[in-house]
């Protein structure tokens, strides 16, 4: 089957926005070609999401025609050439042919183009760098066709001169290569890779931790990472990984296909990284992460490391005095050492088994509320304030020592008791 007969064959080639848009933005000598993901995805048989559009029409010619037709734009990124238009809710984002004018290493000044070639060399990996026409025939300026056959993930033209453009290549080359790559990496990205890694330093937190995040949650990271460790590209974004290792990554990808759990981004940094709250804060300053995210790694930091034989007496405590999602974030990545090690290892089989039950426990665990509030102390004379708080901690500590059995009756019984050890 032709690569032209894969485009046009596949079921989002023929939804009826696309159809609609393409005929717009090719009317009279202008032509507008799909290009990158949608492409590289459906020749490689994986699902597509995006559709993004590439043309010879201007920013402001697209809006024009866009608007004329009755769908409505957006302008996403005009400067760069970026217009989006949504078609029947579907949105597309259109951009005018560029050429770079210059580059810093972080950004682009581009000028708007007509050549589809230098729009294509511009690019930044020869898979990135297909299109498609309105008719489903693929164009291939850049060897991409080839390399997606092999599975390569390889720099347009010089590898150091597309990384000295925007130096986020680097991590797109090795995040490239985590979803679609095969083999190893290509010699000359990776060399090129290892020199130029301390480029990364002039990038925001914010594209480098958006970069890294997509790389962790490929389907497997470990070989990606791999490389990066080898190149120094790794301990250059990620210092708290060197002195660590990243082999847990393996046995944790092994328990994720083999326990049907999703890939998770959070959880394969946090299998690399230590556990030692601290340094997860800082790391999680220093890349910008979301305070969802800073404090899911600081939970996990924080928790305490279980035993598999943990009695649950002890862990409803823990579970109800800390952060159940930093409990079970370590206990899965236990989970996922024990499973490997039991390759080997009877005894880690044993502990598994008692990961696999505690996970289970956590997961279906309901945090009790304390039945005893103020207002029952205020009932008994007791005044709002320093004291109410104590009398109240120790009513709570009382209730956890039961495992939470007390009720509110049992609990007010002890207030006296409480007033005269507090008093003494």
């Amino acid at each position: 089957m032709t690569s032209a007969a894969i485009i046009a064959d596949a079921e989002w080639f023929g939804d009826a926005p696309l159809r609609r848009i393409l005929a717009v933005l090719n009317e009279g000598d202008a032509e507008t070609r799909i290009v990158g993901g949608a492409v590289r995805n459906t020749l490689m048989g994986l699902a597509v999401g995006d559709i993004d559009l590439a043309t010879t029409l201007s920013p402001d010619a697209v809006a024009d025609r866009a608007t004329v037709a009755g769908f409505k734009t957006i302008p996403t990124g005009v400067d760069h050439g970026t217009v989006t238009v949504v078609v029947d809710g579907k949105p597309f984002e259109v951009t005018t042919l560029r050429v770079d004018v210059q580059t810093d290493g972080r950004h682009a000044q581009v000028a708007f183009g007509s050549s589809w070639r230098e729009d294509a060399e511009r690019r930044d990996l020869t898979i990135n760098g297909l299109y498609a026409d309105a008719d489903g025939a693929v164009i291939d300026l850049v060897g991409g066709l080839a390399d997606i056959e092999k599975r390569l993930v390889r720099f347009i033209g010089d590898a150091e001169t597309r990384i000295k453009e925007d130096y986020l290549r680097i991590l797109r080359f090795f995040r490239f290569f985590a979803w679609y790559g095969d083999g190893r990496p290509d010699a000359d990205g990776l060399r090129a890779s290892a020199r130029l890694k301390d480029g990364l330093a002039q990038l925001s937190a914010e594209r480098v931790w958006s970069e890294l995040k997509r790389l962790l949650a490929a389907p497997d990271p470990s070989r990606a990472l791999l490389w990066m460790r080898q190149s120094g590209v790794l301990t250059t974004i990620l210092p708290e990984t060197e002195k660590w290792g990243i082999d847990a990554i393996h046995g944790l990808v092994r328990a994720e296909q083999q326990l049907g759990w999703k890939p998770d981004a959070l959880l394969r940094l946090m299998a690399i990284t230590p556990p030692y709250g601290p340094r997860m804060a800082a790391l999680g300053e220093r890349l910008k992460l979301s305070n969802a995210e800073k404090d899911r790694l600081i939970a996990w930091a924080d928790a305490e490391r279980l035993s598999p034989t943990v009695a649950e007496s002890k862990l409803k405590r823990i579970l109800y005095q800390t952060s159940p999602g930093g409990v079970i974030d370590g206990l899965r990545l236990q989970l996922a050492a024990a499973r490997a090690a039991a390759e080997t290892d009877n005894d880690a089989l044993m502990q598994a088994a008692g990961y696999s039950r505690l996970i289970a426990f956590c997961e279906n665990w309901e945090r009790p509320v304390m039945p005893v509030r103020g207002k029952d102390l205020t009932a008994l004379g007791v005044q709002a304030g320093p004291e109410m708080g104590r009398i109240l901690k120790a009513i709570e500590e009382a209730w956890i020592a039961s495992d939470f059995r007390l009720d509110r009756a049992a609990l007010l019984e002890k207030v006296p008791d409480i007033q005269a050890r507090i008093g003494d």
